[in-house]
């Protein structure tokens, strides 16, 4: 169990049997009384956030998650299918769990998927991923100020901005923190 003085911004805990990710934390000592702990809490499975106050003394349970090793199959109109690559079970992710990830995912992916109990709650993706370019309009001629940037359409549909040099059929270098080019794959 934890107290209140363990409360600190990153620490999974269960408030009325859902799981909660402490965002933003600050302890106040007024005066008199006891000491002030102020969160701010993030529900783990519908992702609504909501500020709580609490006491020196009170006791909250750790979050019981675990993060298991998937693959990523397919897409369809249900959701987003994963494999657990040591017992080969399927599970099924609607969109709203998968949030910005959708953008990085392609087929046969490694990923980390967290549960809590047995309810998928949210993916880890690698940080770096490679993905095709399908769509790039041409470089202009001239258009070759310091840091010139152009549109290019990713494999999964993600749209970002990549130097002018960057043509369709070529493969990036994403970095699926940022969502940002990092460099071109030579193959």
């Amino acid at each position: 169990m934890y107290e209140s003085s363990d409360l600190r911004k990153g620490l999974k805990i269960v408030i009325e049997g859902v799981p909660y990710l402490i965002t933003e934390f600050q302890f106040s000592k007024p005066g008199k009384g006891q000491a002030l702990y102020r969160c701010k809490l993030k529900n783990m499975i519908t992702g609504y956030t909501m500020d709580r106050t609490y006491r020196s003394g009170e006791k909250f349970e750790p979050a019981n998650l675990e993060e298991r090793h998937m693959q990523f199959l397919y897409r369809d109109g249900d959701g987003y299918h994963f494999m657990d690559t040591v017992k080969f079970d399927q599970i099924s992710m609607t969109e709203d769990h998968i949030e910005e990830t959708k953008n990085f995912l392609k087929e046969n992916m490694e990923v980390d998927v967290l549960f809590f109990g047995e309810t998928p709650i949210d993916i880890s993706l690698p940080i770096f991923v490679e993905l095709k370019v399908i769509k790039a309009d041409p470089g202009v001629r001239g258009d070759t100020a310091t840091g010139a940037t152009k549109p290019a359409t990713l494999e999964t549909g993600y749209e970002i901005q990549v130097p002018l040099f960057i043509e369709e059929g070529e493969v990036l270098k994403i970095d699926t923190r940022t969502g940002q080019y990092v460099e071109r794959v030579k193959r």
